[in-house]
């Protein structure tokens, strides 16, 4: 029997949590919900939130040391991707993006321009509302995200 892979939801500004938990439902997955601060969440037996302490990285750590090969994360956060992905997981975020070791350092480039763009007064517009060909675009490549995973097992 092929294990079936633990969703790891880095959940403080996520907007898919309930499509995630539509998708765990169907498939019978583990979902974890990793916050640092307090998310209701389903009270579900394979639905659980992990309350983190706040500070920079806290979340992101507790994904990373746990998501690993035959997993799927959920962030939009480009270092935590890529900590992922090193441990075989597979990465995408909420507007359906799908991390891969190639495109991570570059991505990574381009979040440090903007940053440095952003500290020196630079007017950068954020990102575009979300929609719902948004959450559709996710329900899509989550599917294929836990394939990917279920192969890997």
């Amino acid at each position: 029997m092929t294990a079936r892979p633990t969703l790891y939801i880095d959940a403080d500004a996520c907007p898919v949590k309930e499509e995630c938990y539509k998708v765990a439902r169907r498939l019978g997955l583990q979902v974890h919900v990793v916050a640092n601060s307090f998310i209701r969440t389903p009270r579900e037996p394979n639905i659980h939130f992990q309350l983190v302490d706040a500070g920079p990285d806290i979340a992101d750590d507790w994904i990373a040391e746990r998501a690993g090969k035959g997993d799927v994360v959920i962030t939009n956060d480009i270092p935590l991707a890529g900590r992922c992905l090193e441990n075989g997981a597979e990465a995408i975020s909420p507007k359906a993006k799908v991390f891969t070791t190639d495109m991570i350092g570059t991505a990574l480039a381009t979040r440090s321009i903007m940053e440095h763009l952003r500290s020196t007064g630079e007017a950068t517009s954020g990102p575009p509302p979300f929609t719902q060909r948004d959450r559709s675009a996710f329900l899509g490549a989550l599917d294929a995200a836990v394939m990917r995973a279920t192969r890997k097992t």
